[in-house]
């Protein structure tokens, strides 16, 4: 229905935004009266793909379940009509051992209301730091979500999931801060790297020399997604090369800086903790270069109605204030 050439329903159409597009059906040759869904792979254009899948919504069964289907669901796990989701998986990619840490929907129903958050955080940590873009930009995508199930009262979803699909990898919208060093007194000329590229400097990101007790202070501006791009071009061709930031002695206007001090002995060590909270602690304004994809999936029991879909609204706001309590936090 959602994607029928004819179809003009205002609610529907809204609804393709947050599928995964739909290709027709198809039947394997060894099995012509088996019918398959052709669906797109929402994971197709990252590198590194982190994939989390929750199930959404009070119930997960249908109004025409049986009894033994109801206590079968219900047993598996008792929270989901207290919470409104369950973590059935995911996959995430770690920087910092350039592998990936797999946990399955046992995982998802050992947590409990006090550890759903920390369980969920896991995703969003690249083996160095939580990736509060990528957390701030998966509010914004299922927060878009809720707003068109409070405004539809046609369709009732149960045992239906939300995709959550980032990237993991250096080569997109993250940067492998254990590529990066900063020059401590080598100046570096402005606008170029030490491997001789030029950069665009335009405010990207500026390290600026503080006298107080020797520390030096990182700022960060609006242009930051820029140094992502720039990173992204530079980490194929030098993934072991150090790119050196410049030290400069002067302050500009409208600089978002980090409350994060870099130390002057960090500067020839361990810079890493250090960096990640300048890189992470963004301002909203460049929260939404995240590349982040948040599908709706899987529609076996998706029945008419014409009230709302409460228990997925109740879930979703669930959801996004578990989100919200691991941005804040």
């Amino acid at each position: 229905q959602v994607y029928d050439s004819d179809c003009c329903d205002s609610i529907l159409l809204e609804l393709r935004e947050y599928l995964p597009k739909y290709f027709g059906v198809w039947s394997p040759p060894t099995a012509p009266n088996d019918t398959y869904l052709k669906l797109e792979d929402v994971t197709r254009k990252f590198n590194k793909p982190c994939i989390m899948d929750v199930k959404i919504g009070q119930k997960s069964y249908d109004p025409y379940a049986s009894a033994e289907k109801i206590q079968q669901q219900v047993s598996k796990y008792p929270l989901m009509e207290e919470i409104g989701f369950l973590v059935l998986g995911m996959r995430v990619y770690h920087v910092s051992s350039d592998s990936y840490e797999t946990q399955n929907q046992h995982y998802g129903r050992s947590l409990t209301k006090e550890t759903v958050k920390d369980g969920i955080s896991k995703f969003f940590h690249s083996g160095y730091c939580l990736r509060k873009d990528v957390v701030a930009a998966s509010i914004q995508k299922v927060e878009k979500i809720l707003e068109w199930f409070e405004g539809q009262t046609q369709l009732n979803f149960y045992a239906s999931s939300l995709l959550f699909v980032y990237e993991g990898s250096c080569q997109a919208t993250t940067v492998r801060l254990s590529d990066v060093t900063l020059a401590e007194k080598r100046r570096v000329p402005k606008g170029l790297l030490s491997g001789g590229d030029v950069l665009e400097y335009n405010n990207n990101i500026h390290v600026i020399n503080s006298t107080e007790n020797g520390k030096i202070e990182a700022s960060v501006s609006k242009g930051l997604s820029k140094f992502y791009a720039l990173h992204k071009k530079a980490c194929p061709k030098r993934h072991r090369s150090q790119l050196s930031l410049q030290v400069g002695n002067s302050e500009q206007d409208n600089v978002w800086k980090s409350g994060t001090c870099i130390t002057q002995e960090h500067l020839n060590g361990n810079v890493l903790p250090q960096l990640e909270k300048v890189f992470y602690h963004m301002p909203a304004e460049t929260k939404e270069s995240a590349n982040v994809e948040v599908r709706m999936i899987d529609f076996a029991h998706v029945f008419p109605s014409n009230t709302k879909d409460e228990g997925y609204i109740y879930g979703l706001k669930n959801l996004i204030t578990v989100l919200k309590n691991i941005l804040d936090n």
